[in-house]
């Protein structure tokens, strides 16, 4: 068994690790160590080689694998050490990780401080209760992807998708172009959960249809998928009888969810929001542990590697600054969700912070002609109009510095009116 020391040590070589390594490495870090489970840095950016991103940070599109391979690049010119097929077992609060490797065996490693960055995995058939037989064609979007764009299969010629997630979204135009036949998408919610760019790229450009406020009901086949029954839902999400719709299909790919993976931060005894299933933080993206921090998809699923990569270099450099002592403590702003809001990261703001801090949340339903507003009891600190709020897309209001002084409470809400 090895036994070691790093002063940083970041879990997941995805966007968000890389980002937090290479930004730790540039605040000074020399004793730096990224562990990643998967045989190859990069995350789910590897199977997702279609365009569109980058456009926020580097000003141009590029493909997942483009994308990754710059942030994989910058770390090893920056001489970062990535172990690669290494499983971290557990996490605690001493920040002390376990983790085991083939070339390495079982190791323990003390961290002066760690950065969670492990993503999220996508929910699965037995957390949507869809009745039928348990035959095969069923898939989750993602392992879709990975099977056709990484490993060179084909799930099915003839699809249904259920959800209107963003990779769902891309997975119809994926097996189209494939050669497939995409019947529908179906979507529970009375809107998509998806961005609006690629409802329309992925599904009006092939004619796709969308079937809102319906789901899938029934599941045929024995050994194979024969088809599915799709019916509309009411106000409740209950099936209501004589809508049903029958396709004839030999795949179902389920888009239904994202769920960050926060097994091993519950080890570290961290406390988790119930509004994103991620680690309660401060601006810095610390979490309830002193020393432990959380950024990504881990953290809050996202909709752009953009704004995973920006708050990572955050916590990155925030890691750096803990493990030299810079951090000092100050009373905590709470931030609240009002109306018409969910799951606002981060939750909780230093008073003396000096940087401004991205506020970024769901919104709850579809808004038409709407402002988020941002509020200290009667005092209005922030109000941002927009055309349109969705829960596709992510809401972000910047908070200045200078908002949060002598402020009437020691709590702000973030709200849509």
């Amino acid at each position: 068994m090895n036994e070691r020391n790093v002063d940083v040590l970041i879990i997941g070589a995805g966007p968000a690790g890389l980002a937090a390594a290479i930004s730790a490495r540039e605040s000074g870090i020399e004793s730096l160590l990224v562990l990643e489970r998967e045989k190859e840095s990069g995350g789910i950016l590897r199977q997702c080689i279609h365009n569109g991103f980058g456009l926020h940070r580097f000003k141009e599109e590029l493909t997942g694998p483009e994308y990754a391979q710059r942030d994989i690049d910058k770390a090893a010119e920056l001489e970062i050490d990535i172990e690669c097929s290494t499983t971290v077992l557990t996490v605690s609060s001493d920040h002390t990780v376990t983790c085991v490797s083939a070339s390495k065996g079982l190791q323990i490693i003390h961290a002066k401080a760690i950065v969670l960055a492990m993503g999220c995995r996508e929910r699965p058939r037995g957390a949507l209760c869809t009745p039928g037989t348990r035959c095969a064609g069923i898939y989750s979007a993602g392992t879709a992807q990975r099977f056709v764009n990484l490993e060179g299969f084909m799930p099915g010629k003839r699809v249904v998708i259920l959800g209107s997630g963003d990779i769902g979204l891309i997975m119809a135009r994926r097996m189209t172009l494939q050669g497939a036949k995409v019947l529908a998408c179906v979507e529970i919610m009375p809107y998509s959960s998806g961005l609006n760019r690629n409802i329309v790229q992925c599904l009006h450009d092939y004619d796709i249809p969308l079937y809102l406020s319906h789901t899938v009901i029934d599941i045929k086949g024995k050994e194979r998928l024969e088809g599915v029954t799709v019916a509309k839902v009411d106000e409740k999400r209950n099936p209501i009888p004589g809508t049903e719709i029958e396709f004839d299909c030999d795949t179902l790919l389920l888009s239904c969810g994202l769920i960050p993976e926060n097994e091993l931060s519950l080890s570290a005894g961290v406390e988790l929001s119930p509004a994103t299933s991620g680690a309660v933080v401060n601006e810095s993206f610390e979490t309830s542990v002193p020393g432990i921090f959380a950024c990504g998809n881990v953290l809050h699923v996202h909709d752009l590697v953009d704004h995973v990569s920006n708050e990572s270099f955050k916590a990155g450099a925030a890691a750096a600054a803990y493990v030299r002592n810079e951090q000092l403590a100050a009373p905590m702003i709470t931030v609240k969700d009002g109306n018409g809001v969910r799951g606002t990261v981060p939750q909780l703001i230093r008073s003396d912070t000096d940087k401004p801090v991205d506020l970024m949340f769901r919104p709850s339903a579809v808004f038409r002609n709407s402002a988020a507003v941002v509020e200290c009891g009667e005092k209005e600190l922030i109000r941002k109009k927009a055309m349109i709020f969705t829960p596709g897309e992510m809401a972000l209001v910047t908070i200045k510095p200078e908002m949060l002084k002598e402020l009437p409470a020691d709590s702000i809400t973030v709200r849509i009116e």
